[in-house]
């Protein structure tokens, strides 16, 4: 009896020491009590890189964010991305590298990148007015003044620029100031438009130069008394046909406020490449042949078409006061021409 005894305590204290020891008793699993618990990972979230937004300012201020074109480009490298035009309210998968925003109005463009575990870019915003209507047609009055056919425009758009050009497909040329004074015999048509804050031309309206309200005028061959641009105006279009022995001689005065910003040959059109131009600061042209009297001067043709004769002249020769411009063709053949010369207000 007392051998069993002994056996039983032993027993129960041997249970006793495994237990403390971290051992188990029966049904258990010493191994899976004794392993640690790996601690749950919780991902960080991440920031992917924000896309790149633009789109196509085609207003007369490329910075004034006033656009026709509802078209924008996201640039979005190896990334999903998408759009939001009700400020994140809602969002739209973006498929390949465009989206379009359509309806005229002020806009709000939201865009981020965003990958397939809901990780998201920080968000780009881009704010436009998109204005996708055409102006009306501009409206000209004309009026004889002298011998200049002045075009006076109206119907312009607050912000709107007008334009003219001498052939229907262009190119357009800016004008400046309350419309356009033409003088000469060489051109048949004018055509005028207008172009709003966002780029949208309107239909253009075609003018004929030779209609009974217009005057045909030839300008004055005699270098000591030229014809002569009336004043009031800051766009001018001097046109006609000269040919050897037949040269045109026109005046212009700059006002007091104002300076001369251009002379350009707005058309050529002729078998000789070159004809021949000179400017004088006089009311006539009695330089002759004296290069030293000439503000500008030489040879000029197709090439030259809408380059400025007076880009590396000084402004301070080229304020108040008379210009008399020389135009002459020396050889056979007709040469047909028209010429812009442009004023501007000096701030």
């Amino acid at each position: 009896m007392k051998n069993d005894i002994s056996r039983s305590a032993s027993s129960i204290a041997l249970a006793l020491f495994l237990g403390a020891c971290g051992g188990s008793g029966p049904g258990t699993d010493p191994v899976a009590e004794s392993s640690p618990q790996p601690p749950m990972l919780v991902p960080s979230p991440v920031t992917l890189s924000a896309p790149v937004l633009t789109f196509t300012d085609t207003g007369l201020s490329v910075t004034d964010g006033i656009t026709r074109i509802g078209m924008w480009r996201v640039d979005a490298p190896s990334l999903d991305w998408e759009f939001s035009l009700d400020q994140g309210a809602t969002w739209t998968r973006g498929v390949g590298s465009n989206f379009e925003v359509k309806g005229d109005g002020a806009k709000m463009i939201w865009v981020r990148t965003r990958d397939n575990l809901g990780n998201t870019s920080d968000i780009v915003k881009v704010n436009c007015i998109l204005d996708t209507m055409p102006p009306s047609a501009v409206k000209i009055t004309p009026q004889i003044e002298g011998v200049t056919n002045t075009l006076k425009l109206s119907g312009i758009e607050m912000g709107a620029r007008w334009e003219y050009a001498l052939d229907p497909k262009g190119p357009w040329l800016t004008g400046t100031g309350i419309g356009l004074g033409t003088l000469g015999n060489g051109l048949a048509s004018v055509w005028l438009r207008q172009v709003d804050v966002a780029g949208n031309p309107s239909e253009a309206q075609v003018f004929d130069l030779k209609n009974q309200n217009i005057l045909a005028h030839e300008a004055s061959g005699n270098p000591l008394q030229p014809s002569v641009l009336t004043q009031g105006f800051q766009t001018y279009l001097i046109h006609g046909v000269v040919v050897r022995g037949d040269a045109d001689y026109v005046r212009w005065e700059i006002p007091k406020g104002q300076q001369l910003v251009s002379v350009k040959l707005a058309q050529y059109v002729s078998e000789d490449a070159i004809s021949f131009y000179a400017l004088q600061p006089n009311r006539v042209f009695d330089a002759g042949v004296d290069t030293s009297r000439m503000l500008a001067y030489g040879h000029i043709g197709s090439s030259d078409l809408g380059r400025n004769v007076l880009a590396n002249v000084s402004k301070s020769q080229l304020g108040e006061g008379f210009m008399t411009l020389w135009f002459q063709q020396t050889g056979t053949q007709n040469t047909q021409y028209a010429i812009e010369v442009v004023l501007a207000s000096i701030n």
